[in-house]
Order: structure tokens, then C-alpha cells, then sequence
């Protein structure tokens, strides 16, 4: 079984990025994951789909959080994807 993946839009000089990427990191302590990072600014579609929802978080291509990204949320997603190891 493959490792989910957890993918982040953001963009620059945005604190509430800022704060999802550091819940996302924190929780890779406790679950094996792949993370990416995707800055919207890089892609004018990207910034017509996300501008005013970042950060967003998607999990193996499902977008399961946005603007206020909660770590036990995350988790609880994470568990039902797998379980911790």
C-alpha cells in the first residue's frame, strides 16, 4: 500500500499558509504521508481556482480542508486512510 498524499496550495506572505504548513509538518511526525506544495502564484488557473480559499489541503486529490487548516481534522482524515505506525 502506497503512502497517502497531502498536497498544499499556498502562496507568499500568507500567514495562514504559513501556520497550515506547519500543522502539516507537525503531523508527519505521526503519520507517513508524501507532502507537496503548490504556490498558486506559479499558475494563473491555479490562482482563478484558489485565490480566495488558501490555504487549501487536498488528500490523494480530494480537498478535505481550507483557510483555517485544524490538525486533528487532518489526523481524522489521515486515520481513515490509514492507520497510524
Amino acid at each position: 500500500m502506497s503512502q497517502p498524499t497531502i498536497t498544499l496550495y499556498t502562496r507568499k506572505q500568507c500567514p495562514l499558509c504559513d501556520k497550515a504548513k506547519k500543522t502539516l509538518l507537525e503531523l508527519k511526525d505521526e503519520w507517513k504521508f508524501t507532502f507537496e506544495e503548490i504556490d498558486i502564484a506559479e499558475s494563473d488557473d491555479l490562482t482563478e481556482k484558489f485565490a480566495l480559499m488558501i490555504p487549501v489541503v487536498y488528500l490523494d486529490g480530494e480537498e478535505i480542508a481550507y483557510g483555517s487548516v485544524n490538525k486533528f481534522d487532518i489526523s481524522n482524515r489521515l486515520h481513515k486512510k490509514r492507520p497510524i505506525f
